[in-house]
């Protein structure tokens, strides 16, 4: 198996065609996915925790930087379309007017993101996980960053740290940990697999 490459293109072979169907498929199940996990709540202190940036790392380092961003740029379109597919929609609105509300940096940061964690995972990354937690914990730091800058211009720099930053500096941890060691049990688990089929 080639150590370049993310997991998602070893496992994708054959014509255009058919690896274009394959892709197409797995974006549509990749936002299903970031949906669902923005709709789950763990309780945690200080505020519960939601899954969607579980998700987000882990489609990013087994998509890689094009399926990934590409999974991710269909998701938001959804939401602007007016799909209940983020964490307060409907309840909070829906579409553009939602997406330009308090949570609009963060899902800026989530394109940010996934194009850092993609890029690592395009180059063989997701298979280690020490380097893969770091660039998630990176990308991370800028997925806050961003939610507190856009927090900042609506509301203030100090609201912007005690709302945007504070609060989720410990379950982001955990989310990433969890996406670091996931990713890289995938790439054994069908390695596993494959020589199992090859024997």
């Amino acid at each position: 198996m080639n150590s370049q490459g993310s997991l998602a293109d070893s496992l994708i072979a054959g014509q255009p065609l058919t690896r274009a169907i394959w892709y197409t498929v797995l974006a549509l199940l990749g936002t299903l996915l970031i949906a669902v996990a923005a709709k789950t709540k763990v309780p945690m202190w200080p505020v519960d925790m939601s899954l969607q940036t579980l998700a987000v790392l882990t489609i990013a380092a087994t998509f890689g930087t094009r399926l990934g961003l590409a999974t991710i740029l269909l998701y938001l379109a959804e939401g602007a379309m007016g799909l209940p597919v983020f964490q307060g929609t409907p309840e909070r609105g829906i579409g553009l007017a939602y997406m330009a509300g308090p949570t609009g940096g963060y899902l800026v940061g989530y394109v940010v993101m996934v194009a850092m964690v993609g890029w690592a995972a395009d180059r063989g990354w997701g298979r280690q996980p020490l380097r893969l937690f770091g660039v998630m914990l990176a990308g991370g730091v800028l997925l806050l960053v961003f939610g507190a800058i856009w927090l900042a211009v609506l509301f203030g720099i100090n609201q912007a740290f005690a709302y945007g930053i504070g609060p989720f500096i410990v379950t982001d941890l955990i989310k990433t940990a969890l996406a670091a060691a996931l990713v890289p049990a995938l790439w054994g688990l069908t390695g596993r697999l494959r020589s199992r089929d090859a024997e």
